[in-house]
């Protein structure tokens, strides 16, 4: 059962292994170049000389052109690999074989089916659980200098990122190996209820998606309790300010470092959104003597985030609900095969 297994899925198997030999080609020898850009950037050791500023500007000038095309279409590919796994390797499994008639045959013979189901699927999605988590592994590893050069930043600059940016944190770490089980269980469920296979790809592909942005949006920013800071704001803590039309002035707080940014806004001592005609000294004067006439305005800063201490917990709980949802499937899976009749 395993060699008929084997057998079958070998050219899948066999794509996905060129896939990866060529990304980690690509990711090798950008990777390499990336690192050495980073060491010789003048960024370690940057705060000894109070020169990072500037470091930082030139580091992040050679960071379009070749390694920002690397590391979109890494991005992009990391994302959409545990969907098309789940589309063309879990859905098209047993529906296949209801759409040909060919399961009639399988079920009949020594191998029982549940044993059939679980070989089938072991393999399978043993491979694409690799698949995704060897590529979060290589652009994690691609994606370090980077990093280690955002610690520099301010927390509002052009390089202020970290781990929990929303962008990169579902490509790193092995929240994609949940993904890749939940995608692959997702498409298997989705041939044993259809039994078809063009529709089950096109419920796979639209059902993982949507999982992905209701996981984003509504699920993974309450997954840990975020913190919630109410503070005062003065000169030192405001990031900047802009005044528009009518003179109304907007002010922009500063931010905590490495953080999941939630919520950020300035507001008034009754905790409403603030909103005042500009100062004079805002108006006229420096950014300190604007500051010092805020103060009497009594500004706060409302502030919800996750913190950087968060990463793996998060990360953790992501990745295990992920695996508890699919294998919840595979039961399903497993006792509507079970009960399934030949005719």
């Amino acid at each position: 059962m395993i060699w008929l297994s084997w057998r079958q899925f070998r050219t899948q198997a066999l794509v996905a292994a060129c896939v990866l030999v060529v990304l980690a080609v690509v990711l090798l020898i950008s990777g390499l170049s990336l690192a050495h850009l980073y060491a010789t950037s003048g960024l370690p050791g940057c705060r000894s000389r109070n020169d990072c500023p500037v470091k930082l500007m030139d580091f992040t000038a050679q960071l379009g052109g070749a390694y920002r095309a690397v590391f979109e279409l890494t991005l992009a590919l990391t994302y959409v690999a545990p969907a098309l796994m789940g589309a063309f390797w879990g859905a098209p499994l047993v529906a296949r074989e209801f759409e040909t008639g060919t399961f009639r045959l399988a079920w009949t013979q020594s191998v029982s089916r549940n044993r059939w189901l679980l070989v089938k699927t072991g393999l399978t999605g043993l491979a694409a659980i690799l698949v995704a988590g060897l590529m979060s592994l290589m652009l994690s590893w691609w994606f370090s200098p980077v990093l280690k050069a955002a610690q520099f930043a301010p927390s509002r600059g052009s390089l202020s990122i970290n781990r929990l940016d929303p962008l990169l944190f579902g490509v790193n770490g092995i929240a994609p190996v949940g993904y890749a089980a939940f995608a692959f269980a997702l498409g298997l469920t989705a041939g044993v209820l259809i039994r078809r296979v063009i529709p089950a790809m096109a419920v796979t592909l639209a059902g993982f998606a949507f999982a992905e942005l209701a996981w984003l949006n509504w699920v993974r920013p309450h997954l840990i309790a975020p913190v919630r800071t109410n503070s005062p704001l003065d000169a030192s803590t405001i990031q900047g300010l802009t005044i528009g039309n009518g003179n109304l002035m907007t002010i922009i707080p500063g931010s905590k470092p490495n953080a999941w940014i939630l919520s950020d806004q300035a507001v008034t001592s009754a905790g409403h959104p603030f909103s005042a005609p500009a100062t004079h000294a805002c108006l006229d004067g420096s950014m300190q003597a604007c500051g010092a006439s805020l103060g009497p305005l009594h500004i706060r800063q409302l502030l919800v985030y996750q913190p950087a201490s968060r990463y793996w917990p998060l990360q953790s709980y992501e990745t295990a609900i992920f695996l508890v949802v699919a294998i919840a499937l595979g039961f399903l899976c497993l006792a509507r095969i079970s009960r399934r009749r030949l005719a």
